[in-house]
């Protein structure tokens, strides 16, 4: 259940008492550098993942040359 206006501007003033109001700034400027780093980390882990994933479809596509060149000589040995 989650706190509702009333709760969380409470919680906030308790901890602006706490922290002040200078370092309260400190703290969500870190949280928030920490934030954009994570979703920085996540975003490239993605774009990584989907290359591989998008490479790996690639080479199971790509058939050999040799391999086509031994099919069409075998297809040519049984058509004669």
């Amino acid at each position: 259940m989650m706190p509702g206006l009333p709760e969380l501007l409470i919680i906030l003033v308790i901890v602006l008492f706490i922290f002040g109001p200078k370092r309260l700034k400190n703290i969500a400027s870190g949280l928030g550098d920490a934030i954009k780093g994570f979703r920085k980390a996540v975003t490239d882990e993605k774009k990584e993942s989907d290359a591989s994933s998008f490479n790996n479809v690639l080479d199971e596509k790509v058939i050999d040359t040799s391999d086509l060149e031994s099919q069409s000589e075998t297809q040519k040995t049984e058509n004669t």
